[in-house]
């Protein structure tokens, strides 16, 4: 794909709002605007959101605003449609973890699939990219509501893009970066979960690569 000029769209949460920057144009959607000459970009980043639906409302409604229910609000005249999220599923999320069956934002796999179907009919003509969650400290734990890892929530966004025959990127895979490891940590996040400008840039860069091998 040739992004010189393409229009992205960006559905996310604080990634992709941009937490852990010392400044916005370091954000990874910026910064691949920048680098690989893209005509626009529209991001939609809510700090603390889930792909799934919360079971009882949060401490911060903002939370509770799921990419299930914002999809209705992207802009529609983005030539790549771009999802990345899961792992505030994974970290405070309560709804079940479900199987490739369901068909509800109730569950996380359930969410998944109702959110590319959600995408696919209101951007026909776009090309629909999820990015698994990258790496996080302590991610290999499972959580207190599932029982699930972090590995286990991007594995089921993997498979349900392979079902649906969508574009993903394994970022928990491929990405080099490991809060589990000190040096990653320090090198490239702020906290163990979010990115600073380095660990922005390594997305924008895995992002950018990947889009342009499609």
């Amino acid at each position: 794909m040739e992004l010189i000029g393409k229009r992205i769209t960006f559905l996310g949460d604080s990634i992709t709002e941009g937490w852990g920057t010392s400044d916005f144009k370091y954000r990874y959607d910026n910064v691949l605007a920048r680098e690989r000459g893209l005509g626009s970009i529209y991001t939609n980043g809510i700090g603390g959101t889930r792909i799934a639906y919360q079971r009882g409302a949060s401490g911060d409604p903002r939370h509770d605003l799921y990419y299930c229910g914002r999809a209705a609000e992207l802009d529609l005249s983005g030539d790549v449609i771009v999802v990345f999220g899961g792992t505030n599923d994974y970290g405070h999320g309560n709804a079940p973890f479900g199987d490739e069956r369901d068909n509800t934002p109730d569950t996380f796999c359930g969410a998944v699939n109702t959110l590319i179907r959600i995408l696919r009919r209101r951007f026909p003509a776009s090309r629909i990219v999820f990015m698994t969650p990258t790496r996080r400290l302590g991610g290999g734990v499972p959580n207190a509501s599932n029982g699930k890892t972090l590995g286990e929530y991007a594995a089921a966004i993997v498979n349900a893009c392979e079902h649906f025959g969508v574009d993903v990127l394994d970022l928990y895979n491929t990405l080099p970066l490991d809060p589990d490891k000190d040096e990653d940590c320090s090198k490239y996040t702020i906290d163990g979960l979010h990115p600073n400008d380095a660990g922005h840039a390594l997305i924008a860069d895995a992002l950018g690569r990947f889009l342009e091998s499609l």
